[in-house]
This record gives structure tokens, C-alpha cells and sequence, in this order.
């Protein structure tokens, strides 16, 4: 067994919205960095998927996880009032990174994000956004902490091409970017990474995140299905019966 599959069946239990072959895209993307990088996540909810990213990471590597923990925008559906779950989820949180044995390497930050960005001193060799999934929060999120992304970094945000407001986000911010260009998907978790595009780059990032709106339309049939408790429908249709991560 591979040290990437066991540490991702050692998370078969631990709460979040993660499929395998999004774990194996955080597992490539932080065991590439070298010592002295950053890696930061906004949104870590119950330490799934911060778990993969410092199980690869290699020493010396610098690891932020933020997440207010604050009952507001806890997961699909979940908008307001799980102040009691959230409490819930920040210990449970500590636990599952104690229990894969990275506790002492990831710097936890119980904040929004848009009032830690003081607390991140270097330039960011990969941002994962996993936060709230409104348009205005989403985008706040991409464009404040992609700013800290070095020339050359990676940004993954996850429920790309799946919730409406990141992909309204990502319309605005990624499209038809200068900084950005889009290097693919696993499910609804998209690749970018920071560079001065040129003209034809612009051009084929634009097209590459086009031609996943279909995916997108599908995802929201599903969502559609799936709250109007018509699961039998959706399956039909080829979901798995769950959200659309």
C-alpha cells in the first residue's frame, strides 16, 4: 500500500467532502513543495482534507488551516445556526490531526479568513479554498489570498463547476485572468497556477473552463433532484445520490 492510500483510508472516517482522487490532487500538490514552502487552507471543517495535505507534505514546510469554526457556512445547506455543531467540529478538528500524527505541523488559525491574512507572513506556494460557497465570501476568498500566491504557485478551490457562487467566482476572477491559468479538475476541485499569461494562455484557460459547464449544468440537476428528494431521479441520471462534491 502506497503511504498516500494509507493515510487516505486512515480518513475513512472522518468527516467532509473530499473524494479519493481529489485527496491524491492535495497529496501531489503539497508533496511536490520543498522545504521552506507555504501551504494554507481556508475551510478545513473536521481536518480532512489538512490531514492529506501535511501527511505529504515535507519537513519544513509551513502549514496554515483556517477556519472560524463560527456555526455559519459548516457545509451543503448548512448557512446559519450550527454554532453547537461548529464547536463540535473545532475539537473534532484537533483530534483528527493529533490522530494522523500532524498536529505540531499545521499552525491553526480560528478565524475568517479575511481577518487572517495578517497572520500569513511569506508568499503562498499553494492556496486550497474550501470555504463559504456564496459569491461574495468565495470570491473575497480567491482574490484576497490569491494575491499571496507567488508567481508560479498552485490555487485549488474545491466545488468549482458544482456551487453556483464559486463558479460565478471563478467566471469573474479565473475566465479571462492575466494571473491565472486553469490546468484541470478532479470532480469539483479546479487547478490553477499563478503566471503572467499571455494572450493565447488567456485563451485556452478561457476555452479549458468553458467546456466545463456542462459538468456544471449537470451538477445542478442533481442538487435540484436531490433537494426535491427525488434521489431514485438523480441516480438514474448517473448521480451517486449525494451532494455534488
Amino acid at each position: 500500500m502506497s503511504e498516500f492510500s494509507r493515510v487516505y483510508a486512515s480518513l475513512a472516517e472522518v468527516n467532509g467532502w473530499m473524494t479519493h482522487d481529489q485527496a491524491q490532487r492535495l497529496w501531489n500538490r503539497s508533496s511536490e513543495l520543498p522545504a521552506g514552502a507555504t501551504v494554507v487552507e481556508i475551510g478545513s471543517f473536521q481536518g480532512r482534507s489538512m490531514c492529506v495535505l501535511a501527511s505529504a507534505a515535507t519537513p519544513g514546510v509551513a502549514l496554515y488551516a483556517i477556519d472560524p469554526h463560527g456555526g455559519n457556512d459548516r457545509g451543503p445547506q448548512e448557512i446559519e445556526g450550527f454554532a453547537e455543531e461548529a464547536e463540535s467540529d473545532h475539537h473534532v478538528f484537533l483530534r483528527n490531526l493529533e490522530n494522523s500524527g500532524v498536529r505540531d505541523r499545521v499552525t491553526y488559525l480560528r478565524k475568517f479568513a479575511n481577518d487572517a491574512l495578517g497572520d500569513v507572513p511569506h508568499d503562498i506556494d499553494l492556496l486550497y479554498v474550501d470555504g463559504a460557497h456564496r459569491f461574495a465570501p468565495a470570491s473575497q476568498d480567491i482574490r484576497q489570498w490569491g494575491a499571496k500566491v507567488k508567481d508560479g504557485g498552485r490555487l485549488l478551490v474545491h466545488d468549482s463547476f458544482s456551487s453556483i457562487g464559486v463558479t460565478l467566482a471563478l467566471a469573474i476572477l479565473t475566465f479571462w485572468s492575466r494571473d491565472w491559468i486553469y490546468e484541470g479538475r478532479s470532480q469539483s476541485m479546479a487547478q490553477f497556477r499563478k503566471t503572467r499569461t499571455t494572450p493565447a494562455q488567456r485563451l485556452r484557460s478561457f476555452l479549458s473552463q468553458v467546456a466545463q459547464l456542462p459538468y456544471f449544468a449537470l451538477n445542478l440537476i442533481y442538487k435540484v433532484l436531490l433537494a426535491a428528494r427525488l434521489r431514485p431521479i438523480a441516480k438514474a441520471l448517473g448521480s451517486t445520490g449525494e451532494w455534488p462534491y
